[in-house]
């Protein structure tokens, strides 16, 4: 008799199972999530934009296809300087880009990009993750309705391309520069007018004299942008930008509507990204090094002189900044504690 019970019941629920599939919702279906992300990096840029389409496609496959990420190049959708606007509102989900690209909304940002005469990758990164750098980078995007995740990191940037040589800070007065972030600021108090110009309308200023130099990024980046064409002098180091962070910046409504699984696998793709990113930068360079060189372009370092006015300029900025923006300060005071600590194990530690 029982036998004859669990049968039928068996049968039954054999029976009602696909019934009830059928009626019940895809929990995959439900889960897919489809992004499009205004990247302010053309995907050709080496290191900048093609790590973007990476994440892009890493995001993909490590979600087994429940998030689509769709790389959007640069004006597909808004112009680069205002994608941050367009992930605020919604009208975007995602950006590839740097914090230091939104100083206009708040200076500290830039804190979270890159900083002058600041730390080389690993304590750069040891701050973000395990110092405070990441939470306070979060609590200001928060006010724009934003949640950025920092999803790679490249090794030092170039100082940037002139048309003369400069010898003396004299020789920098007078001079309009495109540059980017902080340094901006200290450029601007050796007497360079600067501006911020998206990578696609550098080359075409430079060209045709609307700047008279250029900071963009590291050898192999630079080189396929063509400025040895118009510039040949060539300057390190990039004492502006160190190492250089790159975030994945997400509208906070369509964050908070992933599952903790799903949060979980972006996190860690972005997290792979910065080793990958910086592994492959350092690797690159020396190749296009001497692919300028052959192209003619000076290789040239700046002065012990040129480098003390750099950094005197540098701490005025930061004390300026600090009166203007609590971001900055708090983001500032936090950083500077970490690399005093941080320093008693650096200089210990490694070879310099």
């Amino acid at each position: 008799m029982r036998d004859t019970v669990l049968g039928t019941a068996l049968c039954i629920g054999l029976a009602v199972t696909p019934a009830l599939t059928a009626t019940m919702p895809s929990t995959a279906a439900a889960a897919d999530v489809k992004w499009d992300m205004q990247s302010t990096y053309p995907s050709s840029l080496p290191q900048l934009g093609a790590l973007g389409k990476r994440v892009a496609e890493q995001i993909g496959t490590i979600t087994g296809g429940t998030i689509e990420v769709k790389f959007q190049e640069p004006g597909a959708i808004v112009p680069s300087l205002e994608t941050f606007d367009a992930v605020s509102s919604g009208a975007v989900q995602a950006a590839w880009s740097s914090p230091g690209f939104w100083t206009g909304k708040d200076v500290g940002f830039a804190m979270f990009a890159s900083v002058p005469f600041g730390p080389a990758a690993p304590e750069y990164l040891a701050w973000m993750k395990f110092g405070g750098g990441e939470e306070l980078m979060r609590k200001l995007y928060a006010n724009y309705n934003i949640h950025s995740i920092p999803c790679t990191m490249i090794a030092p940037e170039a100082a940037g391309w002139f048309r003369k040589e400069i010898n003396t800070v004299d020789d920098l007065k007078g001079l309009k520069m495109r540059f980017f972030g902080l340094g901006a600021r200290v450029m601007e108090k050796l007497g360079v007018s600067t501006q911020l110009l998206g990578p696609g309308d550098i080359y075409p200023a430079l060209e045709r004299g609307a700047i008279d130099a250029t900071e963009f990024s590291m050898p192999a980046i630079d080189l396929g942008l063509g400025f040895h064409n118009v510039a040949k002098y060539y300057y390190f180091p990039g004492w502006h930008q160190q190492s250089t962070f790159l975030d994945l910046a997400i509208n906070i409504d369509a964050w908070n509507e992933l599952t903790d699984t799903q949060k979980a696998q972006i996190e860690s793709v972005c997290d792979a990204a910065i080793v990958y990113g910086l592994a492959e930068g350092e690797t690159i360079q020396f190749e296009a090094l001497q692919k300028l060189q052959a192209e003619g372009v000076e290789i040239k370092t700046w002065s012990p002189e040129i480098l003390e006015a750099m950094e005197a300029g540098w701490n005025e900025v930061v004390a300026e900044e600090k009166q203007k923006s609590p971001a900055f300060a708090e983001a500032w005071d936090s950083l500077a504690a970490f690399r005093e600590n941080y320093g008693v194990w650096r200089d210990i530690a490694t070879l310099r």
